[in-house]
């Protein structure tokens, strides 16, 4: 994983995590890695994993279970709101790139539109 340098570690791995989750590569129920294993994966120190786990866990996105490790929470409610979350969060981004390069909301419309139907082919 590769860090932007404007934006704190632990808010980046909590991304990538809420990303993981969202995507279904870590499920509801799911044990997600240890601590020490997810500080090798992205090359971090163990206390930044550690933040990122407990500011998931006070949202509720995980909970622990002692001895055992980090679990994906089991509320579909909760995990269906991050991914809305998510996605409103990515169109904000690419709406207001578009409105920085010039385009009007109807014309990002037929932007998009058009875009889409020759990915098709």
């Amino acid at each position: 994983m590769e860090f932007k340098d404007n934006i704190p570690i632990y808010l980046q791995i909590e991304q990538y995590l809420y990303r993981e989750i969202a995507m279904g590569k870590l499920k509801a129920g799911e044990k997600i890695p240890s601590v020490r294993k997810l500080a090798l994966e992205l090359t971090v120190n163990v206390n930044t994993v550690q933040r990122a786990l407990q500011q998931m866990n006070n949202q509720g996105i995980l909970y622990t279970k002692r001895g055992e490790g980090n679990f994906v929470t089991e509320d579909t409610e909760l995990l269906a709101q991050t991914k809305k979350t998510l996605i409103d969060d990515e169109l904000e981004s690419f709406v207001q790139n578009m409105t920085r390069l010039g385009l009007k909301e109807n014309e990002l419309i037929s932007a998009l539109e058009d875009y889409l139907r020759g990915r098709d082919k």
